[in-house]
């Protein structure tokens, strides 16, 4: 009976070491260049999994009382602490905000909703301009042509904001993802930075803010161009998960995800190398990065800045709301020199497929 009972704790360790490796393969897969293993780039969307997998195991280990064979799970979550507290930070909310605080928003607002109204009021566009932040950055950005929500009707809603730049992105024709800016302050530049997308780009501001000026960058970089059909695979996977079905969508998901993540990657590069080089000391960086903090995207826009969400938010932030896929996409850099409050995905409004996400910023000092 003893050697039957080894013999199983034996395996069980076994099992563990295997999902400490994968806990550890998909934590430090950022580093990864995504245009050299694209698919191996992806690894960090599976960090979720095997972190849950390895406080299964302590808890078990625990549980039986099996002491010392829980310092191998233990380990493996201290190897792989910071990427946790990035993905899942714990911090509280403070109702005592420094007076010189600016509020950031960044939204991904999906058109307008393709510019609906409701009794004669487009709710995204109400709730920018209930929002009280001094700074929108704004992606797919679109007015529309009467009835529907008109760039007369957005300027109006947006009157507080009285300076604003606005720019398509991409390089196709028929590209029409616009990009935008509407802030307290004023713009005194507005650069496209160059990389290479059809359909999305970045766009860096400098702002005066006192006596300070800023550099913005709000960014779109690529999308990860899942059709509705593969989000319907995706959503099979899930709910039917059988062998073959999880197998040829597996194939299939991951192809288009590497595919997007290896031009998603010198967009990063792009954007990381704006910030090294910027003339300003105060840089923030945020929008849509349709990749999750543990990316290669993430991880080299952000090794010189701190993250909003890590450093002020809570839980898992999750900023996508559709089809399923649990992620936060959304981000919020600020260099060393900045200091985050209360960063919050604002999950209040689900009128496009993204959640808002802002914070308070203040100087260091």
């Amino acid at each position: 009976m003893k050697l039957i009972r080894n013999f199983i704790l034996w395996i069980g360790i076994g099992g563990n070491g295997l999902f400490i490796l994968l806990l550890i393969a998909t934590a430090y897969s950022p580093y990864i260049d995504p245009t050299v293993h694209p698919i191996r780039s992806c690894l960090g969307l599976a960090f979720p999994v095997f972190l849950l997998a390895n406080i299964g195991f302590l808890l078990f280990w625990l549980l039986i009382r099996q002491y010392k064979v829980a310092l191998l799970p233990l380990a493996g979550l201290l190897l792989c602490y910071g990427q946790i507290r990035t993905y899942f930070p714990i911090n509280f909310h403070t109702d005592h905000l420094p007076e010189e605080s600016l509020k950031i928003l960044s939204y991904n607002v999906m058109h307008f909703n393709s510019g609906k109204k409701v009794n004669g009021e487009n709710v995204i566009l109400t709730y920018l301009q209930n929002s009280g932040a001094d700074i929108l950055c704004i992606q797919e950005f679109t007015a529309h042509s009467s009835p529907h929500l008109t760039q007369k009707e957005i300027d109006r809603a947006l009157h507080d904001y009285p300076y604003h730049h606005i720019d398509r992105l991409g390089s196709s024709d028929i590209s029409a993802n616009n990009i935008a800016c509407y802030s307290k302050y004023p713009i005194l530049s507005a650069q496209r930075l160059n990389y290479v997308s059809d359909c999305n780009g970045s766009m860096i501001y400098e702002l005066k803010v006192g006596k300070d000026t800023l550099m913005l960058i709000n960014n779109h970089l690529e999308s990860n161009k899942l059709t509705a059909e593969d989000k319907q695979v995706y959503t099979g996977m899930l709910t039917d998960p059988k062998k073959e079905k999880m197998k040829s969508g597996a194939r299939l998901l991951l192809g288009k995800l590497g595919e997007a993540s290896a031009i998603r990657g010198p967009q990063a590069d792009a954007v990381a190398k704006a910030v090294r080089t910027s003339k300003h000391a105060k840089v923030i960086v945020c929008g849509d990065f349709n990749d999750t903090p543990i990316s290669y995207a993430r991880r080299v826009i952000g090794q010189h800045m701190n993250d909003a969400f890590t450093q002020s938010g809570q839980g898992l932030g999750i900023s996508y709301n559709q089809n399923r896929f649990y992620f936060r996409i959304d981000h919020i850099l600020v260099s060393k020199n900045l200091r985050t409050y209360n960063c919050t995905v604002d999950r209040s409004i689900k009128d496009s497929d993204h959640y808002p996400i802002w914070c308070y910023v203040t100087p260091k000092g």
